[in-house]
């Protein structure tokens, strides 16, 4: 133990060290950052403030963009601190509490994709009891269900992980705190804590994978049983924008585990954690907005009335 407490910090090499290549880097990240966090407030603000935005689907959405804001804010302000002083630093507390908290936000997406997805199929096959179903204290007690079971987990593997010694070297390979380049650091075997990783892993993966596909083989059947193509469009409106983010965000994980042949020499995991961390979170907003037409037509809406009372 006495080894573990001579590391006060760790150094991340970032995502580049060609000086004008990262200038490029930050001007990107940042951009893109700001565009999330303006996407993501005003799928959070329209659903609290307009009235025709207060079903269910549109409670688990403003806490989905909740989730992605603190998900993306847990990595990207401070790389772009990094890249901007050059220091490229993070203490050992404000490394656990990063990986920390990327692994529970993390986790709760597809927590709260998997509930949407049973909110959509209540809605959808089963319409006459979906508001007694889905009444809000239900909705309420299943974002706090999600909440209780992604800590449980995140726990199982984050205590033996922040409990394991820590004795140089203090350099990781990567643009923040992560759980894989964080164990190569540790300096006793980590053999049970990777399977521990792994198996918790495979097993948010595949379960809430499992209840995405499950409810849209009973969507898409109950769909496809409407006998107008008018019904069936319109019915299909109301999950395909929920159906791409899931593909947007299961899609993204899939590269974590495939690795292509020639891929170590490109820093295959930085690029994997970019997408993940970076353009998934940019893309749902997006994919909301352009998908969804009573969130198109709700910002419409707002953005007329703001206008018009600036004119008054």
């Amino acid at each position: 133990m006495a080894n573990r407490t001579t590391i006060k910090e760790f150094t991340l090499l970032g995502l580049n060290a060609n000086l004008p290549l990262e200038v490029s880097l930050f001007l990107l990240l940042l951009g893109i950052y700001l565009l999330t966090l303006i996407g993501n407030t005003l799928i959070v603000i329209i659903t609290l403030v307009n009235v025709q935005l207060c079903s269910p689907m549109y409670f688990f959405l403003r806490h989905l963009a909740w989730v992605d804001l603190g998900y993306m804010s847990t990595i990207i302000p401070k790389a772009l601190v990094n890249i901007a002083t050059g220091t490229k630093s993070i203490s050992l507390a404000g490394c656990f509490i990063q990986v920390f908290l990327y692994l529970v936000l993390g986790t709760t997406v597809f927590f709260l994709l998997a509930t949407m997805s049973v909110d959509r199929y209540i809605a959808i096959c089963n319409p006459l009891h979906y508001a007694t179903i889905m009444n809000p204290q239900i909705c309420s007690l299943l974002v706090f269900s999600c909440l209780v079971g992604v800590f449980s987990l995140i726990l199982v593997v984050s205590i033996p992980l922040f409990l394991m010694p820590f004795c140089g070297p203090n350099v990781m390979n990567h643009f923040f705190c992560d759980y894989g380049p964080l164990m190569k650091l540790i300096c006793i075997d980590t053999s049970f804590l990777e399977m521990t990783y792994f198996v918790v892993a495979i097993f948010i993966l595949l379960g809430t994978l499992s209840v995405n596909i499950v409810s849209y083989v009973k969507i898409i059947s109950t769909i496809l049983r409407i006998p107008s193509a008018t019904g069936r469009k319109k019915t299909f409106s109301t999950v395909a924008s929920h159906m791409t983010v899931v593909i947007i965000t299961y899609s993204s994980c899939i590269f974590m585990y495939i690795k292509p042949k020639g891929t170590i020499g490109l820093d295959y995991n930085k690029i994997v954690a970019l997408l993940n961390t970076v353009i998934t979170p940019f893309l749902i907003p997006i994919a909301y907005s352009l998908r969804n037409r009573q969130v198109q037509d709700a910002l419409k809406a707002e953005l007329r009335q703001r206008i018009g009372f600036a004119k008054k």
